[in-house]
């Protein structure tokens, strides 16, 4: 029943995003038939993968037999000589048998594909990520201990409701793990992604995604580019990597700049989601991927192109480098991330006080009014349609309602705290939640994006309500593909 919802819940979101747009008869149908695709199948591949590779070894001999050698080293051997074979077999099948070059590289693509799929390379790798993000935190909490010492491992005892950090084992207070763990987190992620933006790593991974979904989704090359960055990069870092062009920008690709920004974390921002809700990393990095063509289908839904934009067709990747070497890109990274960490600290200072007046004043009416209860009520129905057992759903809503009007950070919090909740449940708040789509975004873009070009300020402002809309649609839809194969 909940996989059939979560079914229901993708037509639904879909359906409202077509009933909301501008001008339905200008929706591109193959780009919303290539991006509902594109999730689905890397949803299967990930969260799926160990289920299609065991069918398929059963129906393949064992790799290894034919390399003389059992155990996982054959496994990669054995893939290995797979890999060979079907580079080699689709051009004999050229030479004798006639084959057109578009279809040699279609069997080359399958024949990869299916040796990838047998192995489960992808699972695989993100599970490696997994091990990696946690080696991260490990040597964060290096530093965090030489400057905070004795705060960064343990708080003290009676202030308040405990937490386990599954990091570094260490219980306290929900606050003293927030400042001297999981900010100075924050703090050494963003220094390692300067690094890697320094190296030319993350040019590369961005510029690599762009080509595929400008080729797949037929957007423009700008566009594909900074939605490719914001899949690692902050919603006002990413239209860095195409500023020259967002001066002549169409509407339309306004708007899927702004979607992408609304619908993806950072990443220096997702380790720390980790930390705070004990969050799988896999399922993170599953749904900022998954939501990367799901931003770009929302917005085109929403905000159809209607104009020609002037880099159609082209894909180029710009990310300026300012460093003079390693050393100074690490410490610029660290000394962003500090102002990154510091911002996200007083948000949360002010917001969950205002949560708490709001609170305080709804109480006053009625002892049972509260905000948390209004955004259940509001935001159950949205939760049950991602696949989210009833009984279960108007928690969910709760946190969903906080997303939107407060900010994902203290949701994330939230969840953390919540100590009987079921794995499809936390499964979906995962993916439903992983984005930026609030209210207060709405002001970080159009003053972020309107310091690049202040002479679409205007623009940016009367789409930024449709972006927030867009993106929050984008999340809920990666959360009821989510909801039916979790």
């Amino acid at each position: 029943m909940d996989r059939l919802m979560g079914l229901v819940g993708v037509l639904f979101f879909l359906g409202l995003a077509v009933l909301l747009s501008r001008d339905r008869k200008a929706i591109h149908g193959r780009t919303v038939a290539w991006a509902l695709l594109l999730q689905w199948v890397f949803a299967v591949v990930v969260l799926k993968g160990e289920v299609i590779g065991r069918g398929l070894q059963a129906m393949v001999p064992w790799p290894g037999f034919w390399v003389g050698q059992a155990g996982p080293e054959g496994t990669y051997l054995g893939l290995g000589w797979i890999v060979v074979a079907a580079m080699f077999l689709p051009m004999v099948l050229q030479r004798f048998v006639g084959f057109r070059s578009r279809s040699l590289n279609w069997c080359l693509f399958a024949s990869i594909a299916g040796a990838m799929l047998w192995g489960n390379l992808v699972g695989k790798s993100f599970d490696r990520m997994r091990r990696v993000v946690e080696h991260l935190m490990s040597y964060a909490h290096e530093g965090a201990s030489f400057v905070f010492g004795p705060l960064a491992d343990t708080a003290p005892k009676g202030m308040g409701a405990a937490v386990l950090n599954d990091s570094f084992q260490t219980i306290g207070h929900v606050g003293m793990v927030f400042a001297f763990v999981v900010l100075p987190t924050i703090i050494f992620v963003a220094s390692i992604f300067a690094v890697l933006y320094y190296l030319g790593v993350m040019q590369w991974i961005v510029g690599a995604t762009a080509r595929a979904m400008g080729r797949l989704l037929k957007v423009s090359g700008a566009e594909s580019v900074s939605v490719a960055a914001s899949i690692l990069m902050g919603q006002t870092e990413a239209p860095l990597t195409i500023r020259p062009f967002l001066a002549r920008f169409t509407r339309s690709e306004l708007m899927t700049i702004m979607t992408a920004g609304m619908a993806h974390v950072s990443g220096s921002i997702m380790v720390a989601y980790v930390q705070i809700a004990r969050v799988d990393i896999v399922h993170l990095l599953t749904a900022v991927i998954m939501t990367a063509p799901g931003a770009i289908m929302m917005a085109k839904i929403l905000e159809p192109e209607t104009e020609t934009p002037e880099t159609a067709g082209e894909v180029k990747v710009d990310i300026p480098r300012t460093d003079a070497n390693l050393l100074d890109a690490a410490a610029r990274g660290a000394s962003e991330g500090g102002h990154l960490a510091f911002n996200v600290a007083i948000m949360l200072v002010a917001f969950i006080a205002l949560v708490a007046l709001v609170n305080g004043l709804m109480k006053a009416l009625h002892p049972a009014f509260t905000l948390e209860a209004v955004l259940a009520t509001v935001f159950k129905p949205f939760a049950f349609l991602m696949g989210v057992p009833w009984s279960e759903a108007g928690m969910v809503g709760a946190l969903l309602g906080k997303r939107m009007v407060i900010n994902e950070f203290v949701a994330f919090i939230q969840l953390g705290e919540i100590a009987q909740i079921s794995d499809k449940a936390k499964l979906v708040s995962t993916f439903a939640l992983c984005g930026f789509a609030n209210f207060s975004s709405i002001a970080i873009q159009v003053g972020g994006i309107g310091a690049l070009v202040p002479e679409r300020r205007g623009d940016l402002a009367k789409l930024g309500f449709k972006a927030m809309l867009a993106g929050t649609l984008a999340n809920f839809l990666s959360a009821c593909i989510a909801g039916v194969l979790g």
